[in-house]
Order: C-alpha cells, then sequence, then structure tokens
C-alpha cells in the first residue's frame, strides 16, 4: 500500500535511510540520523510537498518524496526528488511503484521540473529514473568525498 507519511513512520524511516548512511555511497551523509531529525523532516517537507511511504504487513519498505530544488522564488516550479527503499526489498519494483505515485502527485500539483541527484555509480537509480523519462543533464566529477574516495554526481532531469 502507498500512503502518505504519517509522524509515527519516523523511526522505520530513519532505519531505512541509516543503512545507506552507513554501508553506501548512495547519500554523502555521513552520520546516523536520529528519530527526532526525521520527525523534523517529515514534519517541514510534508507541510509543502508530497512525501509517501510504500507498507505492506505494518512494515515500511521504501519511502518518496519531492523537496524545494533552491531557493529562489524562480523556482518554485521546479523540486527535487528523493527515493530510497529498505535495503532488503530491492528488486521488488517498489521504487517504481513509489515514483509512479510521487510524479502523479507532482503533476496533479502542477510542477513543471522534477530533478533526481544520484551518487555516481549507481546503475539501479539511473536505471529507475530513466524508465520515467529522466534524462541525465549534468555529471559533477570528484565533489563528494566519502569512505576515503572522491565519488561524483550526477543530475537527472524530467519535465513534466
Amino acid at each position: 500500500m502507498i500512503r502518505n507519511v504519517h509522524i509515527e513512520d519516523a523511526q522505520q524511516l530513519v532505519d531505512i535511510y541509516n543503512y545507506y548512511v552507513l554501508n553506501t555511497i548512495v547519500t554523502f551523509d555521513d552520520v546516523p540520523f536520529t528519530n527526532e531529525d526525521f520527525n523534523e523532516k517529515i514534519n517541514t517537507i510534508s507541510k509543502s510537498f508530497p512525501f509517501i511511504v510504500f507498507e505492506e504487513d505494518d512494515k515500511i519498505l521504501g519511502y518518496a518524496y519531492a523537496n524545494k530544488w533552491r531557493e529562489k522564488p524562480a523556482y518554485k516550479q521546479t523540486v527535487e526528488s528523493t527515493v530510497y527503499l529498505h535495503h532488503e526489498a530491492q528488486g521488488k519494483q517498489i521504487g517504481t511503484k513509489l515514483y509512479t505515485e510521487l510524479l502523479a502527485e507532482l503533476k496533479n500539483q502542477n510542477y513543471h521540473v522534477i530533478v533526481g541527484g544520484l551518487t555516481l555509480p549507481n546503475d539501479a537509480s539511473v536505471k529507475l529514473h530513466e524508465k520515467f523519462g529522466f534524462k541525465q543533464v549534468a555529471h559533477f566529477k570528484e565533489v563528494g568525498f566519502k569512505f576515503n574516495k572522491w565519488l561524483d554526481v550526477g543530475f537527472w532531469q524530467l519535465n513534466l
């Protein structure tokens, strides 16, 4: 089931996210988040943007949300998208289901451009974005440093 996020989901979301913080280059965060950090994230983002979860048997297997792309007023119709899956739930099309719903909500809210920022390499995320018609528009080399190595970041864009 896909539904809007609830504040009570914070612990499950932080557990999903912290796996990536501690074990992967997918996020450049390197300090685990707390439940309070995710409470704040949920409260802040869900006030203005879609923030959804995929739940099965009372367990959250993934989440997706949109957030501000940049601060200036001229960017107000552009958002950045985020999707994370429980590391044991990959390969089950949950990311596809979440992105389908998220993009539909953003289109209904008259957003014009969706931007996805990806640490590279990340074949699964590249495939997910391109499946929905996102096109790569930027590739920044060695802009992040995690786990003692320099990492690239790419940006994919979808015009709704």
